[in-house]
């Protein structure tokens, strides 16, 4: 089959929620990455066979997002578009459905990317359909709602969210309170250096916001970052669950961003001058128990290791998508490994507690930056991996072009 091709992947600065761009809708959000990676691919926007969009709060405000983003952003009408749903693998689910087709002929290019705006996930009811007689009508919060609704509970009983599952790795694997602080900590300083280096600064698109009436400002920098933690000021906070390990310190954010890049056909380069920056390897899906989902890594890696042949220590950088500090450590545990063995590879620029994790958006953002620290650095192969509710996990591997 034909490589699938990584070219100009960008990404939005990552907004914190009811931050910078609590203003901006998802459209616009996916609009404006999609536009920035055509002008630097330099790829007339009509070549693109279909745009296949990432989004897990999906709403009946932008039906079908990867239409509504070529749309908004002016492609053709005759540039076709979808939307695709793998919770926290989202993102990297459309690479590789993108990669899929241009391996196998169904197109030459396609844009895959993803998009959240968690700060204007709305608020809905089941009861209004058919009217309410009388009485109060419930209320539920899909953010909240879509994670404790992440697998039946009429098989696998009650789980009242993602923390609990964390909670439930850091049992098993023995992580401690003072583990998942150092771990935080450690996301916070590198993403701040690598901001303080400039090593984001080929990646990120800027976006013009108004966070007051009369006000425009560019807003180019992730928001959640914070450089100056230390242990002592993660100690201060509460665990969310009792005796727990998990506080809003050591978990991810929610957050607002978009990110896209082309998938191309390896034979079509040459013809639209078109230059890779990396090439999908391989890639693999894999489920595990829901209410342990964040150790979902782990056999999603196994299985794709097996499938491509590569070893562990073939890889010179791994991107782990940081859903907890406690599964974080977990999964490296369960790949057998220890964070000194992974220091200068795991998540070097910092990941989803300093970054931020916008759930549709995070596997194309982490690939975005995978890449572009591959090209610093001169390594080879790259691992992109995430837990997903529900009890899946995800991964893929990269190659520098």
């Amino acid at each position: 089959m034909k490589r699938a091709a990584i070219v100009a992947p960008l990404r939005t600065p990552v907004g914190a929620f009811g931050g910078a761009l609590k203003g901006v809708p998802v459209e616009e959000l996916g609009a404006t990455v999609a536009r920035a990676v055509v002008e630097r691919a330099g790829l007339d926007p009509a070549r693109i066979d279909d745009v296949i969009f990432a989004q897990s709060y999906m709403n009946g405000e932008t039906p079908c997002t990867g239409r509504w983003v070529a749309l908004q952003a002016g492609f053709p009408i005759e540039v076709a578009g979808m939307q695709l749903d793998r919770r926290c693998g989202g993102g990297l689910q459309a690479i590789a459905t993108a990669a899929m087709m241009v391996q196998t002929g169904a197109a030459d290019v396609v844009m895959a990317g993803g998009v959240e705006s968690m700060s204007n996930v709305e608020y809905y009811t089941t009861n209004m359909r058919w009217g309410a007689r009388a009485g109060s009508v419930k209320m539920h919060d899909r953010l909240d709602r879509g994670r404790e609704r992440s697998q039946p509970e009429s098989r696998f009983g009650r789980i009242s969210g993602m923390i609990e599952t964390a909670e439930n790795l850091a049992q098993a694997y023995h992580i401690t309170r003072d583990a998942s602080d150092a771990f935080a900590m450690r996301s916070h300083h590198r993403a701040a250096a690598a901001w303080e280096d400039g090593r984001f600064a080929n990646e990120v698109v800027g976006l013009h916001v108004s966070p007051r009436k009369g006000e425009t400002v560019l807003f180019d920098k992730d928001e959640g970052v914070r450089g100056q933690t230390t242990m002592d000021s993660l100690a201060k906070l509460k665990p969310i669950m009792k005796d727990g390990v998990v506080t809003a310190g050591n978990a991810c954010q929610q957050n607002d961003a978009a990110a896209a890049c082309l998938v191309v056909a390896e034979d079509k380069l040459a013809e639209l001058n078109l230059e890779p920056i990396g090439w999908l390897v391989g890639w693999a899906a894999a489920g595990c128990e829901p209410s342990m989902m964040g150790i979902g890594p782990v056999p999603a890696v196994e299985k794709l290791l097996k499938r491509t042949g590569l070893r562990f220590d073939q890889l010179d950088l791994i991107e782990l998508n940081e859903a907890f500090a406690c599964q974080a450590l977990a999964c490296v545990k369960g790949w057998g490994s220890s964070m000194d063995e992974l220091e200068n590879r795991l998540n070097v620029n910092g990941s989803g507690i300093s970054l931020g994790h916008p759930v549709g958006a995070t596997g194309v953002r982490i690939m975005t930056s995978l890449l572009n620290e591959l090209q610093r650095g001169e390594g080879r192969y790259g691992l992109e991996t995430m837990c997903i509710g529900g009890g899946q996990g995800i991964a893929a591997i990269f190659e520098r072009a």
